[in-house]
């Protein structure tokens, strides 16, 4: 089973991005996506943004986590 968390992107530099997860911060890879930007909410797997999703959905799922 994989598990891929939601975070917003707080700086880009390069393919390189700084993610804040509900106050952890941590570095993951961007070059998957297109089109990402400061304020954007993306999924990370293992390192690697691996999708964009919405505001509603990424805190949807802090919620299921139990992290609102």
């Amino acid at each position: 089973m994989c598990l891929a968390l939601p975070g917003k992107i707080e700086s880009v530099d390069g393919e390189i991005a700084v993610i804040d997860y509900g106050g952890i911060k941590k570095s993951a890879n961007v070059s998957f996506l297109e089109n990402i930007s400061v304020g954007d909410f993306v999924l990370v797997h293992t390192g690697f943004a691996i999708e964009k999703v919405d505001e509603v959905k990424a805190k949807g799922m802090y919620n299921l986590l139990g992290n609102p």
